[in-house]
Formats: C-alpha cells, structure tokens, sequence
C-alpha cells in the first residue's frame, strides 16, 4: 500500500511548472505532482467549470494541493471538485477580500480590457500592467518560467484574477507569504505563516524554507 502523500502543484499566472525546480521534499514520504495550465475552452469559461478541468487531471483521493499566485485561486476552486486533504497558498489570496486596491481598481474601470494580450512576449509591460512597476527589477529572474503565453489564456485569467468571488476563507487552508510581496501586498493579507524578505517570486528564492513548512505543517493536519 503506497502511504505517501501525494502533493499537486500549480504555478503562477502564466506561469509552468519548471517554477517548482527548486523545491525538495523527502521522497519517503511525499510523491509530487506538478501541473500545468490547460488552454480555456473560451474566454467565457466560468472558473468553476477549468478547475473542474483541471481538477480531473488529480489522480490520488485526499491530495495536498499547493498553488502560487493565480495557481492559489486554482486550487482553492478544484478543490471544490475534490476532496483534498488541505490546501496551501503560497503568495496567494484566499478571498477577494485580500486583493489589493491596483487591482481594485483595474477591476472596476475595466482598465484590463485595455490590455494587449497579442503582445504579450513584452513581459515587462504585461508585469508593470497588473503588478506595477516595483517588480521590474524582479522580472528579469522570473521570465524564463513564463511561458503560457496565449492570448486566449490570458485574457481568461486575467479577467478571472480580478472578478474572482470567493469571499470566505475555504478550511483546512494554509497561507504562507512573504513580508515584502508588493503583488499582494502583506497588510491585506489575514494570519498568514509569515516568510520575512519574502518577495512574489519567493518560489524561487525562499524554496527551502517553504519546503519546511508546508512539511511541518503536514505533521499537524
């Protein structure tokens, strides 16, 4: 009987799974699973109905579903569809609620429509345009790890970052962020396991750290 716990992870927006490179679980205990994004089926397809989708890509009952960013709405939503053991959230949200004014903002004018997805191999303007221009200097690093660059992708998943409805915390939901994530910005964000210098990209940068948390965490649920 295989008693390892089966962990699935999704990355950020736009994002494939070569971000996880860095992360080094004990392979006596834990069996890792990384996916990637599937292409929506339109542009009006409902959140519920992808994470249905990619839900179906889960072959393990109780999984450990981890998601970064955007990949942190993605679990939540599968997980709707599935009966995961918990949930972690790296430089995620967990509601609405923890979305940052920018975005707000972006949501209510409707200033995402504006946005040319056709040039989208523009990494910079594409990062300035949802995340600010504070991340430029970071941006560089994550680039290559950037590589759902379809335009019907990402017109969904920028529309579905920014009308995303959850508005209550889902339980057994576990959130570790970074003090100094400027995406989501930490003041908005409700008792977290806090990762001090812990930038957006801190999948990158803070991988062993994260790697014992979620670990140590696993221990108590």
């Amino acid at each position: 009987m295989n008693s390892k716990i089966p962990l699935y992870f999704v990355p950020g927006l736009a994002a494939s799974s070569k971000i996880f490179e860095f992360l080094r679980f004990d392979e006596t205990k834990y069996e890792v699973y990384k996916l990637e994004w599937l292409l929506p089926l339109s542009d009006k397809e409902t959140i519920q109905n992808y994470a249905k989708r990619m839900a179906a890509l889960v072959r393990h009952d109780n999984p450990v579903l981890i998601g970064v960013s955007f990949g942190g709405i993605m679990v939540q939503e599968m997980s709707k569809h599935l009966q995961a053991h918990c949930i972690f959230l790296v430089s995620s949200i967990k509601t609405n609620k923890e979305l940052p004014k920018r975005l707000k903002v972006i949501q209510k004018t409707r200033a995402y429509k504006l946005f040319p997805t056709k040039a989208v191999q523009n990494l910079d303007q594409f990062s300035t345009f949802m995340f600010g221009s504070f991340i430029q200097k970071r941006i560089k690093l994550y680039e290559n790890y950037m590589t759902m660059k379809d335009e019907k992708y990402l017109t969904w998943a920028i529309y579905n970052v920014l009308h995303w409805q959850q508005t209550n915390p889902l339980p057994n939901t576990i959130q570790i962020h970074g003090t100094e994530d400027y995406v989501f910005p930490i003041k908005h964000i409700e008792n977290p396991i806090k990762i001090k210098g812990g930038t957006h990209i801190m999948i990158l940068n803070k991988a062993k750290t994260i790697c014992s948390i979620i670990d140590a965490q696993l221990s108590l649920v």
